[in-house]
């Protein structure tokens, strides 16, 4: 088992309370994991700094998980690893190593306790930090059929741990969109964002649902909104209106519809601009407003459906969280969770609404591991516990 070596600094800022340099680290493999209503999350780190004595003791079960863990990038029919997101070089609880990020839908749960059950990971380990309902969910599961305890951690106290440490380790984490009117793509342009001075800011987590978290200091935040209505109702009415099966499937869809054929306009109503109140001709006026009218309903396809539930609960989420961030005396708003991935359409939407309607005084900020940071925060929560 490795110590921590205090004078190089290997407790990697985790402020262990007492540590001395005799710090016990946990048996490998390191894992966090966060089971949302939708989604599993769960981040890997791999050591790769094993010297030839570690490597001659290492037990085959563990050098079995690490091979399959890194040497796919898909596991089963569900699960993915996103080698994009890799993160190489990382110092954690003494060690240098790479952090794997792998996803795979909550509904296949089932295959990975079996997956567990066949690398046989309850030989080295007998605990799982993790957090999201599916940690409540399936806790009894883990324990009768893999002998594995879930320890349960607070879903957001572990998200935001998540972002601040994985902003500290790479400057390119959080982003903006520069004149994100999505009618002129071209002038659309993904810029880095300096996240070193963060607070305040306002956190929505799209998930399944929505929760929306004012951050105030790296110890102060809370919950302070939300809505019912997120990326699970997203995939759920489209599934329901095209006969889609996956989220990827119904990304691309809404990539290729035109939601003007659903959704009523300004102008559709008043023939331009309603210039009273300041609303553009092409604002929605009416959410699936269109649909009333047979001849319309003929007119659509399932594309033009998938892109006008997309802009649907993206326009909410985005009024939701620019009202919350006015009542909140916030100016930066910063946007996560699965909903995002692969999801250029809808962090558009949400930076154009933030920028238009605030004229200019509300930042929408996104971060590369968008649907990661609870899983992280658990992974650094495993290391803390035994190092302290």
């Amino acid at each position: 088992m490795a110590q921590c070596d205090d004078s190089q600094s290997h407790c990697n800022g985790l402020a262990v309370a007492g540590c001395k340099g005799e710090c016990v680290l946990p048996h490998m493999p390191w894992f966090g994991m966060d089971v949302g209503g939708t989604l599993a999350k769960l981040v890997y780190f791999e050591p790769t700094d094993v010297t030839e004595d570690e490597e001659q003791q290492e037990v085959e079960t563990l050098r079995t998980i690490r091979r399959y863990l890194t040497g796919n990038v898909a596991y089963g029919s569900a699960g993915i690893r996103d080698v994009h997101l890799q993160m190489e070089g990382v110092r954690l609880g003494g060690r240098t190593g790479t952090l794997h990020f792998i996803r795979f839908p909550t509904s296949s749960m089932r295959a990975f306790i079996e997956l567990t059950k066949e690398k046989k990971l309850a030989t080295l380990a007998d605990t799982i930090c993790a957090t999201g309902g599916g940690a409540y969910k399936f806790e009894h599961d883990f324990k009768t059929e893999v002998n594995l305890t879930l320890q349960k951690l607070d879903e957001l106290n572990s998200l935001i741990q998540g972002i601040h440490f994985i902003d500290s380790l790479y400057l390119s984490e959080c982003y903006y969109w520069s004149h994100p009117d999505i009618r002129d793509s071209e002038q659309c342009k993904k810029l880095p964002f300096d996240f070193s001075d963060p607070y305040p800011y306002l956190v929505v987590n799209i998930g399944s649902g929505v929760s929306i978290l004012a951050v105030r200091s790296k110890d102060e935040y809370q919950r302070v909104s939300g809505t019912s209505l997120g990326g699970g109702t997203f995939l759920g009415l489209c599934c329901l209106l095209t006969g889609c099966q996956t989220y990827e499937e119904a990304i691309e869809m809404a990539t290729h519809g035109d939601s003007t054929k659903v959704d009523k306009l300004v102008k559709d109503i008043y023939g331009g601009d309603y210039e009273r109140f300041n609303l553009p001709g092409h604002i929605v006026a009416s959410s699936f407003g269109h649909m009333l009218s047979p001849e319309h309903r003929e007119d659509v396809t399932k594309c033009d459906l998938a892109r006008a539930t997309l802009v649907t609960i993206t326009n909410n989420i985005g009024s939701i969280a620019r009202m919350t961030a006015l009542n909140q005396g916030i100016d930066k708003v910063v946007f996560v969770g699965n909903f995002l991935r692969v999801n250029p359409i809808a962090m558009k939407l949400l930076a154009y609404a933030m920028e238009y309607w605030s004229k200019g005084q509300l930042k929408a900020l996104f971060l590369e591991h968008e649907g990661y940071m609870g899983a992280v925060g658990c992974l650094l929560e495993l290391v803390k516990q035994k190092l302290s």
